[in-house]
């Protein structure tokens, strides 16, 4: 039997995705059933132990498939990357309603009713997933409802499937001085490979979403003096954004921020602890 990526295939000794029947060995094969993410950020770990650092995390309203629920923990695969993982199951729901809104900032506020001076409920980050039932004014401001009365400022959310021609670094400088966190991808805290990821899904775009998936197969490969605007660098482990041709955006342990910082600048800096770059690509 092929070994395949457990970051990207659900399967073990005794239970394993349906769809992967003949390419691994395991007890039983399933198919899987649907559900959603119904807590602002989700983190996704390899085991199901709180201990374990986390691989990624969820967003509000991202589906997934449970293969196995055992002692609060369902064992899952993400529907908009195919990442594989462990999640408390008190963080999915097999009730809410399909999407209709996606956060199109950094952060927003759900607040408690339409009104900003009330106490809000919940924060969500950019690409979080939201049934909108209605709206309503306030103050001179619209927001959109949500079907418990709970309210959004309305120019913070977009509708699904939107966004198609927004430019994808802008959206990736809306994180300048987000902290850095390992596995996070969200507005509250996020790694090099998130911010890739979670700016091109803003813009209709799928990616992978580890450093090594994206440099195997994120768009086409370039020459470094091919570089510009919207072009990546690779390094062993890392990845930045070209935000012109002397500056990159990335999420780093440096500054354990999203930072802007000079690319000639930043390849020495890099190159005195781990290696110079490994790969150029072009995502679309």
């Amino acid at each position: 039997m092929t070994m395949l990526d457990r970051r990207l295939n659900a399967h073990r000794p005794d239970l394993a995705d349906a769809s992967l029947e003949g390419k691994v060995e395991a007890a039983r094969f399933v198919n899987g059933s649907p559900a959603r993410v119904a807590v602002p950020v989700a983190p996704l770990r390899p085991v199901a132990d709180l201990a374990r650092g986390i691989d990624t995390e969820l967003l509000m309203g991202e589906d997934v498939t449970i293969f196995e629920r055992s002692g609060g923990w369902c064992w899952l695969k993400a529907a908009s990357d195919g990442y594989v993982g462990y999640m408390p199951e008190e963080m999915l729901t097999t009730a809410a309603s399909e999407p209709t809104h996606m956060v199109n900032v950094q952060r927003t506020f759900v607040y408690q009713e339409p009104e900003l001076r009330k106490p809000y409920r919940s924060v969500l980050s950019m690409g979080s997933r939201v049934h909108i039932t209605g709206e309503a004014e306030a103050r001179g401001n619209h927001y959109y409802l949500l079907a418990d009365g709970t309210a959004i400022f309305s120019k913070h959310l977009q509708p699904i499937g939107s966004g198609k021609d927004a430019d994808y670094v802008e959206i990736a400088l809306q994180f300048l001085n987000t902290p850095y966190l390992w596995g996070g991808r969200s507005g509250l805290g996020i790694d090099c490979s998130g911010l890739v990821q979670l700016a091109l899904l803003m813009t209709g775009r799928a990616a992978p979403r580890d450093t090594d998936m994206q440099a195997a197969g994120l768009g086409t490969p370039i020459d470094r003096s091919e570089l510009h605007r919207g072009d990546l660098v690779f390094w062993k482990g890392h990845v930045a954004v070209m935000e012109d041709a002397e500056t990159i955006i990335h999420a780093n342990g440096h500054t354990m921020t999203v930072a802007r910082e000079n690319f000639e600048e930043a390849v020495e800096r890099i190159g005195w602890l781990y290696e110079q770059p490994n790969g150029y690509r072009r995502p679309f």
